[in-house]
């Protein structure tokens, strides 16, 4: 892309296409949705200004913003909130279309008990639609660790949630 800047119009293309997706990656890290769309906003914020030179690979810089202004974001946060787990901060970050509160939840719970590593890989995967390839790209960390990460969350999430899989209502 050379020295062309991002356009308001880019910035506003990636929001509506990405911004969802961004901010339940954010809450892998900061816990507090208040806190990840704040994450998020700021990055945004920044590139409408204008200053911004397009990126060779916008979503792949969006995300390692979005990591980076987190792991700030929780480092700051870390001094007034003491020991709190990073993920299970008490919002909600995920929400179903059905409105099922409680399987939503059950999925927070589910992988804010995965190791930041693995829930990180399942979000960019699952919500952020990338493939295996890309977050190894994005992360900057080999394929075989990303699809590892991948297979061992999955594994735990399934166990995790097996009541929600099998849920004899048949609503899920």
């Amino acid at each position: 892309m050379g020295d062309r800047k991002l356009s308001a119009d880019d910035v506003r293309s990636l929001y509506e296409r990405h911004g969802p997706a961004l901010v339940a990656y954010a809450c892998t890290f900061v816990g507090r949705f208040s806190d990840a769309e704040d994450v998020v906003h700021k990055i945004f914020l920044t590139l409408l200004r204008g200053n911004t030179v397009a990126p060779d690979e916008p979503l792949a810089y969006l995300y390692r913003a979005v990591r980076n202004g987190s792991l700030n974001a929780r480092r700051n946060g870390a001094r007034d909130v003491p020991g709190e787990d990073a993920f299970n901060a008490g919002d909600q970050c995920f929400s179903r279309r059905d409105g099922d509160r409680e399987s939503a939840l059950a999925l927070e719970k589910a992988l804010g008990e995965l190791p930041e590593e693995q829930r990180e890989t399942v979000v960019l995967r699952i919500w952020s639609g990338m493939t295996l390839e890309e977050i190894a790209s994005t992360l900057g960390i080999p394929l075989n660790t990303v699809a590892s990460r991948y297979r061992y969350a999955l594994e735990k999430l399934r166990d995790s949630l097996r009541p929600y899989l099998n849920d004899e209502r048949g609503k899920r």
